[in-house]
């Protein structure tokens, strides 16, 4: 198997209005690859909620997007405050961000469930205190 394509991103922290630049970016890479509408579309939205987790949750963290000839990866790494209850947070609509970053029409509760919709493998592991990884798969086929 050849190595996959590897695209990386460092995703800053509370700066909302950089927030989406990586999954704006990573869009426009696989265009130019010439992937299909669909698989943009998934890969686009599991990124984009997930750069917005990192920024309303965990102060950042890195975005690597792997592609290989029948998936798309994606390991999304924080060292934020980590995610105490997991089938909690992937409930539409619960959510733990601030009034103010609420009030900035961010923190509505859907970034994990949205991710769960796009993608065809979503893991994510968590410890309080010391951060998250979410591991995300989309197949070509």
């Amino acid at each position: 198997m050849s190595e996959p394509l590897v695209f990386h991103f460092d995703i800053d922290g509370e700066d909302f209005a950089s927030a989406g630049q990586a999954s704006v970016q990573i869009k426009k890479n696989l265009r130019q690859i010439g992937l299909s509408p669909e698989i943009i579309r998934k890969v686009s939205i599991a990124m984009y909620e997930g750069e917005i987790n990192m920024v309303v949750h965990a102060d950042g963290g890195t975005a690597d997007v792997m592609l290989y000839e029948d998936r798309i990866e994606i390991i999304l790494a924080d060292k934020g405050p980590g995610i105490k209850d997991i089938n909690q947070a992937m409930q539409e609509g619960f959510s733990t961000a601030s009034e103010t970053t609420r009030s900035l029409g961010f923190g509505a509760g859907m970034g994990l469930p949205n991710m769960r919709k796009n993608t065809d493998e979503l893991n994510i592991e968590s410890e309080v205190g010391v951060g998250t990884t979410v591991k995300m798969r989309i197949n070509l086929a």
